[in-house]
Formats: C-alpha cells, sequence, structure tokens
C-alpha cells in the first residue's frame, strides 16, 4: 500500500519551520516523519502526517506551495546490513530510488524507511517477494 507525503516548498528563513508545525498543531495533524532538503534561499519539507488532505490544505492557505506524492514505507530488521538488504533487492531490478528518510519508532526490533522510487507498483512486488513488509497508514499511526 501507498503512503501518502507531502512535500512542501518554503524559504529557508528563520522561524518558517516553526510556523509551518505550529499550524499542523493547530489543526491536530500529527507529523509522523520528516525529511528537509535546502539549500540557501529555499527547502523542500517532506513529511508523512496523520491527514494529508488537511496538511496540504493548512499550507495552501498559509500561501505555500504543497503537494502530494505517493511513497513506499518498509519496516526491515533494525540489524547491520538490513537497509543494504531491502535497497539491494531493489538495486537487483532496475528500481532507482530518488530519495529516502527513516523515522524513529518505538520498536527496537524493525527501523522504518521511506522511499520514492521510479516504479511503486514494481517496487512494492518486488519488495513483498523478498519478504519485506510493506506498511500501511494503519501500520504507520500504530507506531506511535
Amino acid at each position: 500500500m501507498l503512503i501518502k507525503q507531502i512535500s512542501i516548498f518554503i524559504e529557508n528563513k528563520s522561524g518558517r519551520l516553526a510556523q509551518i508545525t505550529k499550524l499542523f498543531g493547530e489543526r491536530g495533524v500529527n507529523i509522523l516523519a520528516l525529511s528537509i532538503a535546502d539549500t540557501t534561499d529555499f527547502g523542500i519539507l517532506r513529511l508523512i502526517v496523520s491527514n494529508p488532505e488537511v496538511a496540504e490544505r493548512t499550507v495552501k492557505e498559509f500561501g505555500l506551495t504543497a503537494k502530494t506524492t505517493d511513497v513506499i514505507g518498509i519496516s526491515i530488521p533494525h540489524i547491520p546490513g538490513g537497509l543494504a538488504q531491502a535497497l539491494s533487492v531493489l538495486s537487483d531490478d532496475g528500481i532507482s530510488i530518488e530519495y529516502m528518510y527513516a523515522f524513529a519508532t518505538c520498536s527496537e526490533d524493525n527501523a522504518m524507511v521511506i522511499l520514492k522510487v521510479s516504479d511503486n507498483g514494481e517496487a512494492m512486488k518486488i519488495l513483498t517477494n523478498s519478504g519485506i513488509k510493506i506498511l500501511t497508514d494503519a501500520d504507520i499511526a500504530t507506531l506511535f
């Protein structure tokens, strides 16, 4: 199952991230995972949230550009080489990874990773056939 990620194009200036996270708090949107990629002037804030529709509407009302993207969440063994195994099965079948980020949970046994890949459907089939757990929105919501 694909997970909805919201990407927000933000100006790289003091207080902007605080404003966005405050708006989410006021609207009851819980941030479950995030990644920030920045340049000198601008950045892309990528988030997995409890309610992507409300989050996207909120930032657009605030005057920012936002987009919802389908990404894959996986659970991998939290051991040396656990990530390498998952990435290798994708690489072996020609699936390119555009970006990825991990997030912490209460589990000591597994690590959770968000992947943006070149072909979601094929990647999910490959990962599943290799025994790698694909996370659902419900899985992520119960991790916290």
